[in-house]
């Protein structure tokens, strides 16, 4: 290529001397060498019609510039194939680099190889089974583009109560005091109703969208029919059923649950997430005095904000009155069941739902993680005048919790707060909401309830917990002592007499349990367990005609559980 360009060149220069001489020849051809006068003859000029031609140096010029363009034209060419070369030889590097590196792990391996000893057939049989087994055993079933979790648990409990209550697996926490005969006989029974099944189902119709469905129920229903003299044909049941909607925008979500669940008074361990609730880990089914729960139909809005450390919820839950106390003879309280329920129950008069607003606060503190919530609850109370109006009272209550992992791992800690007026049926030991005045107005009832109790992971099979809660609820004394809760004119003096008179209305109910969780198997196959459950609880009335008398109560619980999900 430049041998090329320098004939290209040298060619234009010879050219342009060449034209040079030939312009000098033509202006000193009319005189001769030695410079001598030849005589000039005269003649007639002959006049014709030439072409015009281009000079000799304008055609040299357009050879020039031809060249010129030419060579700028090579040029262009020299360093596009110098830019292909640079690239070719940066592949070329890139690669003897990856060669390089694949050598060296080659070499890695086959020094492994070299020092590894072979797997015998039982190693390779092992791997084999132990790939099987995890295909076998996946935790998920997958249906239309639908994901669906399967859950539950088979239970056999056995329950011994130091006075005969007549409850299955959910204790009655009025203890019955030694007046009633039955108490005198100490109650023992097996029960497998506590056996739960569940699944959990949901799709994405986009990236941001989660559709879920979830169920549990278990076979504590009893209907009239249901008795333990044969069959023990006990009725399954709903625990919950709900549906939620899901948007997730990043740092921030919306959320949406209609359907039954546990109430938001709940405490819960995961911002305000379905599916998070803090139950207390013990065997009974009625659980702790003190622990503020429900499970009944609503709709729940929640939004979360701060990369999901705030939470903020609301929802309109399904109302239900209990009543404390005397009702006056004109006044309509309840109503018999009608279609849909068991006609031996009544329904309270209710027509607004339960209204409860609950924020919650998610914080790592070097490790420990923390979970604080309050929440805030308005109800409303109806009645009516037999042969006139109607009657109504607003009730509320505000209450919270904390739970912290105080050892990451090992030990759990949790306590929560509820107070207010009208709240008795969200408490374990269900206390009466309301009473009425001798004219037939409704009063709600003030009461507190708390809960607090530890939960240590000893070991990876091992989990041990104690816990204390209590309800009380404050004396209403109305209409000159004529009616409301803990009147001082209760006779209580028969309470430790068998069959004698015991009236007086209860104004505190309190619990200490301790009990353990011991896995006996924890793998592909599922989760098996027993567990220990002992408590002590103790009811006390209102002071009243023979003093403020309190009886105790022990209970113990075992249960063996098999988690095959």
């Amino acid at each position: 290529m430049k041998i090329r360009t320098a004939l290209l060149i040298t060619t234009a220069a010879g050219l342009a001397v060449a034209g040079a001489t030939a312009g000098s020849a033509q202006t000193t051809g009319t005189t001769s060498s030695a410079g001598a006068h030849k005589p000039v003859h005269h003649k007639k000029p002959v006049h014709r019609k030439v072409a015009a031609a281009p000079s000799a140096q304008a055609q040299l010029l357009a050879q020039v510039k031809a060249l010129q363009e030419e060579v700028s034209s090579l040029r262009s060419e020299v360093d596009s194939q110098k830019s292909v070369q640079t690239a070719v030889a940066a592949r070329v590097d890139t690669t003897e680099s990856a060669l390089q590196t694949t050598q060296t792990q080659v070499q890695a391996v086959q020094q492994q190889i070299s020092v590894a000893q072979p797997l015998t057939t039982a190693q390779v049989d092992n791997q084999i089974a132990t790939a099987i087994d995890k295909e076998h055993h996946n935790t998920k079933l997958y249906f239309k583009g639908i994901t669906i979790t399967p859950g539950g648990f088979l239970e056999l409990a056995g329950i011994g109560r130091q006075n005969f209550e007549g409850a299955d697996i959910a204790s009655n926490f009025s203890i019955p005091f030694p007046n009633n005969r039955p108490s005198h006989v100490a109650e023992g029974r097996f029960s497998a109703r506590q056996s739960r099944l569940s699944f959990l189902a949901q799709g994405n119709p986009n990236k941001d969208t989660t559709l879920s469905m979830y169920g549990e129920f278990d076979f504590l229903g009893g209907a009239q029919t249901a008795n333990s003299n044969e069959s023990n044909s006990f009725n399954p049941r709903i625990r919950v059923l709900y549906g939620t909607i899901d948007w997730n925008r990043g740092s921030y979500g919306l959320h949406v649950l209609a359907g039954q669940n546990w109430s938001l008074v709940t405490m819960q361990s995961n911002g305000i997430s379905p599916r998070s609730e803090v139950t207390p880990p013990q065997i009974d089914a009625q659980y702790i005095p003190g622990f503020a729960w429900a499970r009944q139909p609503g709709v729940r809005v929640t939004a979360d904000f701060l990369d999901h450390k705030l939470w903020i919820a609301a929802s309109a839950e399904n109302p239900q009155t209990t009543f404390g106390g005397t009702v006056p003879a004109f006044v309509t309280n309840n109503a018999p069941a009608g279609s849909g329920f068991d006609s031996a129950n009544t329904l309270s008069l209710n027509h607004i739902p339960d209204f409860i607003g609950k924020v919650a606060y998610e914080a790592d503190l070097a490790g420990h993680h923390l979970h604080l919530e309050g929440f805030g609850i308005a109800r409303s109370f109806d009645a009516h005048f037999n042969g006139g109006s109607n009657t109504s009272a607003q009730g509320y209550g505000y209450g919270g919790s904390v739970n912290l992992q105080v050892i990451p791992g090992i030990l759990d800690a949790q306590a929560s707060g509820f107070g207010g007026q009208g709240i008795g049926r969200y408490g374990s030991a269900g206390l009466p909401d309301v009473t009425f005045s001798a004219d037939g107005h409704i009063h709600p009832i003030q009461e507190t309830m708390f809960l607090t109790g530890l939960t240590l992971h000893a070991t990876k099979m091992l989990d041990l917990y104690a816990f204390a809660g209590q309800e009380q609820e404050d004396r209403q004394v109305l209409s000159n002592g004529t009616f409301g809760v803990g009147l001082p004119t209760a006779n209580n003096a028969g309470c430790f007499t068998e069959g004698g008179t015991c009236a007086g209305n209860t104004r505190r109910i309190r619990q200490l349990t301790g009990g353990f969780w011991q896995k006996i198997y924890q793998g592909s196959y599922g989760r098996a367990q027993v567990g220990v459950q002992y408590s002590y609880t103790q009811r006390e009335l209102f002071e009243g005609v023979g003093g403020m008398p309190q009886v105790g109560e022990s209970m113990g619980l075992v249960s063996f559980r098999y988690y095959p999900f």
